[in-house]
């Protein structure tokens, strides 16, 4: 099965429209709740097709694995707003908890669930430059899900297919979601 066949292809000028929206998203969010730390997360997905009914499922199991680790830490969280768009699946949360406690969920969530690596969690925190990262924390970095090298390292060289990287993603949608 082959989960990539559906959806609307996007191209360059699709994603950095969608980066803009969420973007103003995230300001009009931190408007809202000054104070909180806010998680962005989407999927990471190669490839010109970025969501379908597939792509919507995936990210929904995804989500619930993440949210049920929040629940088991008792964390206090809100889910403030989610984008269904061609460009992909995006929810947004807020909780009430230090930006760097939170990136450490989001990590473990990323490198120890079933899907986790699929997955990007951006943790922010208004008037910050930046979006906390694993460096802050001392953490390794995100590793690629076909080959457990660096992902940054992958993906500037190149190293999988856009094929195969899909087929690995097609491949984990049998496994945990069909």
């Amino acid at each position: 099965m082959n989960i990539f066949n559906e959806g609307k292809p996007q191209d360059i000028a699709h994603v950095l429209s969608a980066k803009d929206k969420r973007v103003a998203l995230q300001q009009a969010i931190f408007t809202k709740y000054p104070i909180g730390t806010l998680v962005d997360i989407n999927l990471n997905i190669p490839g010109p097709i970025k969501n379908n009914c597939y792509l919507e499922k995936l990210f929904r199991f995804g989500i619930s694995q993440l949210e049920k680790k929040w629940q088991n830490m008792e964390y206090s969280y809100r889910l403030v707003s989610s984008l269904d768009e061609d460009t992909g699946c995006e929810n947004f949360y807020i909780l009430d908890l230090p930006a760097k406690v939170v990136k450490k969920s989001t990590v473990d969530f990323e490198d120890n669930t079933s899907l986790g690596r699929l997955f990007d969690a951006d943790v922010l925190v208004k008037n910050q430059a930046a979006a906390i990262s694993r460096k802050d924390l001392g953490e390794r970095p995100r590793r690629c899900f076909l080959c457990n090298r660096p992902a940054k390292e992958c993906s500037r060289s190149r190293r999988h297919s856009v094929v195969e990287m899909q087929d690995y993603i097609s491949r984990l949608y049998e496994k945990y979601v069909k």
